[in-house]
């Protein structure tokens, strides 16, 4: 079964169980998909949905930051439940140690000289660590590691 279908299975039994807050997150991420999938003029595979799933990860993260900052600890668990719900259906997340794994490998691939040389670490690891963990963590790893040569 692929994502798309597990997400609108998931929404129908949100709509069976009368379970109003999934349902609403499922919406919501359902609508965002909807919208890719017209920008792109095709049906999204799973990597681009979890790509989607991800970016709304992403804004409800960045609004827990800016609720705490504005003391709103309601609205602080309520985004926290829905970022619950969306990781759901994102694929295993990295351990801190599989990522400085990966990264090691492209290092001992690529042989950086400076820091100019970030992007070509960051095209190498993407594909392996996409959906599977914060790429502004790792971006910081690798920015520490180039600092250090």
């Amino acid at each position: 079964m692929n994502l798309n279908d597990r997400i609108m299975n998931d929404l129908k039994e949100s709509m069976k169980k009368k379970d109003s807050f999934k349902l609403s997150v499922i919406r919501m991420v359902k609508g965002a998909i909807q919208l890719e999938k017209i920008n792109k003029k095709r049906d999204l595979t799973d990597e681009e949905v979890i790509d989607v799933i991800s970016k709304q990860i992403k804004l409800r993260k960045d609004s827990i930051n800016e609720f705490t900052k504005a003391g709103r600890n309601d609205l602080v668990e309520n985004t926290q439940k829905e970022v619950e719900i969306l990781n759901e259906y994102m694929p295993e997340q990295l351990s801190s140690e599989e990522v400085n794994k990966i990264i090691d490998e492209a290092f001992l691939k690529l042989n950086p000289t400076s820091s100019k040389d970030m992007g070509l670490i960051i095209k190498e690891i993407s594909p392996k660590v996409k959906g599977r963990t914060d790429m502004g963590e790792v971006s910081k790893i690798i920015k520490d590691k180039l600092s250090q040569i």
